[in-house]
């Protein structure tokens, strides 16, 4: 009984006693690990093989300031074997500011290589501002060649001509903050074009020569303020479009046409007017005729009783009237009978 305690409480002490060393071993591996990422030994010695100097305890703290120091140290070692001098202090300051260490000294050690005058003041500068310097220094060695959207323009001959054209750029690392991007190249470059195009008297000249396109828009200095420096501007392609200038004249003749029509109306409407009020004129006349002949016969027996007038003065009246009512009728009767006799000579 005794003895199966004993073995009992030695196997609990020797299990406790491995749980312990297992847990020192752990926290001894985290404590080596830990000291390992704090201070980056393996990186120190890498950077005192390639000749650049810095402490270890400038690693720690890069470490405390949130900066990786493998990207700084990696970054000084390229700048290091490529002959360029940089501080270690600009490099955290950028990227503190939240520019790309790695692409700045790639763009210097490019430029350095192409004897581009670039500073690393001027990279950075360009990094933070949003542009990529790399590719603007491998754009500064290999220009790019820009193809510009079809330009339409009309000759002064009314032809529309349509144009594509080719801009071979190079990046101007000088104007690079600050300065235009493609978008006012391609605009400018179409201004141009349509400008050029347009002042020609014949669609026939740009046809023939359509490198004097080229020539005038080139000579107006397109790339000032731009980020780029143009080399050349090539006409790719030039199409015949629409006959405008035809167009135009179809255009408006059928708009003197809708004039012409639109006055011709109005004229036949004042006519109309003109001769409606005529007729009201003279109904209005005749309305007052009516009246006066009305009165006639109430003037006369007004005359019968006053005795103004007698019976004799009134048959004497009555004959004038037949009389000249017959006269009048022997003057139609004769009218006509003239007109028939012209008729039947014409016929």
């Amino acid at each position: 009984m005794v003895h199966s305690l004993m073995l009992i409480l030695a196997s609990q002490s020797s299990s406790n006693a491995a749980g312990i060393y297992i847990a020192i071993g752990a926290g001894a591996l985290f404590l080596l690990w830990f000291l390992f990422y704090l201070i980056p030994v393996g990186l120190w010695f890498t950077a005192l093989l390639s000749g650049v100097r810095v402490s270890l305890l400038q690693l720690i703290f890069m470490r405390w300031r949130k900066v990786p120091p493998k990207v700084i140290v990696g970054a000084m070692i390229n700048a290091t074997k490529a002959g360029l001098s940089v501080k270690r202090d600009d490099l955290e300051a950028h990227y503190l500011a939240g520019g790309n260490v790695k692409r700045v000294i790639d763009a210097l050690i490019s430029a350095d290589k192409a004897n581009i005058p670039l500073s690393f003041q001027m990279a950075t500068a360009i990094d933070l501002a949003g542009r990529n310097v790399l590719e603007a220094v491998q754009m500064s060695v290999n220009p790019k060649v820009i193809d510009t959207p079809p330009v339409t323009a009309v000759a002064k001959d009314g032809i529309q001509l349509v144009a594509k054209a080719r801009v071979t750029v190079r990046a101007n690392i000088r104007q690079l903050v600050g300065g235009a991007g493609e978008e006012t190249i391609l605009a400018r470059v179409g201004e141009g074009v349509v400008s050029s195009i347009g002042s020609a008297d014949s669609h026939k000249k740009v046809l023939e020569n359509p490198d004097s396109i080229s020539k005038l828009v080139l000579s107006k200095g397109l790339d000032a303020g731009t980020a780029y420096e143009i080399l050349s501007i090539d006409i790719a392609d030039v199409d015949i479009g629409r006959n405008i200038g035809a167009v135009l004249q179809m255009d408006q003749a059928e708009a003197d046409k809708n004039i012409a029509q639109a006055k011709a109306e109005e004229r036949r409407a004042m006519a109309v007017a003109h001769e409606q009020e005529m007729k009201a004129k003279a109904q209005e006349a005749r309305a007052k005729v009516i009246l006066a002949e009305a009165e006639i016969p109430i003037a006369m027996s007004e005359a019968f009783r006053t005795g103004n007038l007698g019976i004799m003065d009134y048959y004497k009246m009555k004959n004038i009237m037949a009389d000249t009512e017959m006269r009048d009728a022997l003057s139609r009767g004769k009218e006509s009978k003239s007109g028939n006799k012209s008729n039947e000579k014409k016929n």
